[in-house]
């Protein structure tokens, strides 16, 4: 039996005392939150956890009285496989920062992350305060912290591999930074670095032609990454990369994180 389903069949006490290992200690004192109560003060209670009995998806949340987005979301599901967990998705928001509507289009549509339609206006104003794709606010920069305290939860039930998707280019240059390794994907983020190389032809392509496609972003993680989600992929002809953005799957090994760097000495 899957280890989140297994969990999340004991008494919502319990399961919660498990669950909350996964929230970063440092957005307690940050956000005021305590860590025995979960709560606000005496009354709002800051954290949420969905994890319905014989479901093998979890959610946790933490979020301020009356904010409209969470200050941190994690959601974690099982494989086939019990030495192994899903890191379905991680967002992590500072909630003083702007937000930008990047993820509804201008008719108020779901925009999917921009897969499925885009406001070029909004990521154009993302693009301007240094955001990256998919990113409707700035960050914390809590990367390292959230993969420990994963990691801290999986050593208590013997889970050896954590996998993923990488949404985005960005996603996937991070993820390798903190010890992950492809799965797929690979060789294609290599031949995407090389290309992005002075004559390459993405390089070529960074051209001013839209607002997404700055020729110093070549250099850049988020330029690369706003490049190729403007669609930059299907305007070269590669063989291996086929003309599209594919999310690359990648893991890591518990305790024993890789070395597969695809942009050597990245410059964010």
């Amino acid at each position: 039996m899957s280890w989140i389903y297994r969990i999340s069949r004991l008494p919502q006490p319990n399961k919660e005392g498990f669950y909350r290992v996964l929230i970063p200690p440092t957005l307690y004192q940050r956000f005021n939150v305590d860590p025995l109560t979960l709560r606000y003060g005496h009354e709002h209670m800051a954290v949420r956890f969905f994890c319905p009995a014989h479901d093998g998806t979890t959610f946790v949340e933490m979020k301020q009285p009356g904010a409209e987005d969470p200050i941190y979301s994690l959601q974690l599901s099982d494989t086939n496989d019990t030495s192994q967990i899903n890191l379905d998705f991680v967002v992590v928001n500072d909630p003083g920062s702007v937000k930008f509507n990047i993820h509804i289009d201008p008719e108020g549509r779901d925009t999917l992350f921009g897969w499925a339609s885009r406001n070029l206006a909004e990521e154009r104003q993302a693009l301007e305060a240094g955001l990256f794709p998919g990113q409707t606010r700035k960050g914390l920069r809590l990367t390292a912290e959230t993969i420990y305290v994963l990691e801290f939860f999986c050593r208590i039930f013997d889970i050896k591999i954590i996998r993923l998707e990488a949404l985005f280019y960005h996603n996937a240059v991070t993820y390798e930074r903190h010890g992950f390794g492809y799965d797929t994907g690979y060789k294609e983020m290599q031949r995407m670095h090389e290309l992005f190389q002075p004559n390459g032809k993405l390089y070529k392509r960074m051209d001013g032609s839209t607002p997404f496609r700055n020729r110093e972003g070549a250099r850049t993680v988020r330029g690369r990454s706003w490049a190729i989600h403007d669609g930059i992929l299907s305007e070269v002809d590669d063989e291996l990369l086929q003309g599209q953005w594919v999310s690359p799957r990648m893991y890591r090994m518990v305790g024993k994180p890789r070395g597969m760097i695809t942009f050597p000495e990245a410059v964010y």
